[in-house]
């Protein structure tokens, strides 16, 4: 009897062993580097542990699937694997993995509406951003306040525009709560026409609140804003012009063309950001009424009818060796 006993003492104690090597084994299998090479970013899709598995597999950032589900299953106390698109370091351990998977924030992707779109080129952008999921149908012209958005794969693209459209909103109240006093505009959604305009005449910050100045000295005076980016948005029906402007452009009777109408467009031509949205409701201090293209990107202004035509003189002066200069090269 003490012999049986002593032999399956000794039974016990190996067995014993053998579980302790055998765990620290698997431990140190769960805390070892893994394959991945580089820091990575991967979509982890909803399905389960198994899908899961066979997606990181082949990602590179584990080298057995059955493995990781093993760790999985006996961690699994620690919380459910979770589906997003999750950033992996280089040779993350499974204990790493899974700490992303339960823990981890997804990766924050950034999607910028660059001022000065319409709405159909919005639209556009946000069908072609990757990870981003259903339909979207085009807000109205300037209710998108450009911006650079950060959102998750998988986000819906009207939720994200609706997001737009509300920083559109607080941005719009702010500048008209912040606006000088004596401005020739008696709405918000006046502000938010002319911002549009301002947005498309420049791209020089600089200049849009002397160019905001001239339209409302403008409009003060009951001039017409004759502004070309007004036209070419009639022209093309709510779109962006790909020709030069005509002279039967200038010329069509329509409620967008300034040429022909008197005060401010019915709406917005585009979506204004918050420089422009400030400069027309804290314009600079200035009489200008006039500007025109000075050949280096920017404009030059003028107070009277007699200086601009100077100015205007100039700039065809400009475009006359340019077009010189450009025909030996077109032959």
């Amino acid at each position: 009897m003490t012999r049986a006993l002593r032999r399956l003492g000794v039974a016990v104690l190996a067995l014993a062993v053998l579980a302790g090597l055998a765990g620290w084994q698997a431990l140190r299998l769960y805390r070892a580097p893994g394959p991945l090479a580089a820091a990575a970013q991967v979509v982890v899709p909803r399905g389960g542990t198994e899908v899961i598995a066979g997606t990181l597999q082949q990602a590179g950032v584990i080298a057995d699937a059955r493995t990781f589900a093993a760790a999985a299953w006996a961690t699994r106390g620690e919380g459910p694997l979770r589906a997003a698109e999750f950033a992996f370091p280089p040779g993350a351990s499974l204990a790493q993995v899974l700490e992303v998977l339960r823990a981890g924030r997804p990766v924050q992707r950034r999607l910028t509406i660059p001022e000065g779109l319409t709405a159909r080129q919005i639209v556009a952008v946000l069908q072609e951003t990757p990870g981003l999921t259903g339909e979207v149908t085009a807000p109205e012209e300037g209710a998108v306040l450009p911006e650079t958005y950060a959102y998750q794969w998988g986000d819906d693209r009207a939720a994200l525009l609706r997001r737009a459209e509300g920083a559109m909103l607080v941005a719009l109240n702010t500048a008209w709560t912040e606006r000088a006093e004596g401005l020739p505009l008696a709405t918000p959604r006046e502000a938010l026409v002319l911002a549009s305009i301002v947005e498309r005449e420049t791209a020089l910050p600089e200049e849009r609140p002397r160019i905001a100045a001239a339209f409302l000295n403008r409009l003060k005076r009951g001039m017409p804003l004759q502004s070309d980016p007004t036209v070419a948005y009639a022209a093309a029906a709510g779109g962006a012009l790909d020709r030069p402007l005509s002279r039967a452009d200038l010329d069509r009777d329509h409620p967008f063309n300034t040429y022909r109408i008197r005060g401010l467009p019915p709406g917005p031509i585009a979506a204004p950001g918050t420089a422009s949205l400030r400069a027309v409701t804290r314009p600079a201090a200035t009489e200008d009424l006039y500007f025109v293209a000075d050949g280096s990107g920017g404009h030059a202004f003028a107070r009277t009818l007699e200086e601009h035509n100077r100015n205007v003189a100039r700039w065809r002066e400009i475009e006359r060796r340019r077009a010189d200069g450009a025909a030996p090269a077109a032959r």
